[in-house]
């Protein structure tokens, strides 16, 4: 396999990411993929709903991951589990419909919740580089 420094760089920056950057990837990652969707569907092109499942499929797929990862020993786990099937039942009907409806109302609210973590991220670390230069 030929080298390729792109690819190089792109493993050496997700290996380095905080947890945060990695989340906010993921939610750019689902926007993309949902708004990709809901732009082929509202083309009413046949053509398109291969290229639609696949994107949907994608977006569904990190959202199971996503829900994977929760750590239901806080309470704020629980409301993200709901959020997260509530997206994905969003997603489902979407497809089954070949409406993008569902997809024009939680592309806003992933982005709230994207938003809302890179705060979030921001907020803990500048909390612990204060902590740090204190000790």
């Amino acid at each position: 396999m030929p080298f390729n420094p792109y690819q190089v760089y792109q493993k050496n920056s997700v290996m380095t990411m905080t947890r945060g950057e990695m989340l906010s990837k993921l939610y750019d990652k689902i926007i993309q993929e949902l708004t990709s969707s809901k732009l082929k569907m509202e083309k009413k092109d046949v053509h398109l709903y291969k290229e639609i499942d696949a994107s949907l499929k994608k977006a569904e797929a990190i959202l199971n991951y996503l829900k994977s990862t929760l750590n239901f020993k806080y309470d704020v786990a629980n409301n993200l589990n709901m959020l997260y099937d509530y997206f994905i039942s969003q997603i489902m009907a979407s497809y089954v419909n070949k409406d993008s409806a569902p997809l024009e109302e939680i592309i806003p609210m992933i982005a709230d919740l994207q938003s809302t973590y890179e705060k979030a991220d921001k907020m803990s670390r500048s909390g612990s580089e204060t902590t740090a230069s204190q000790a």
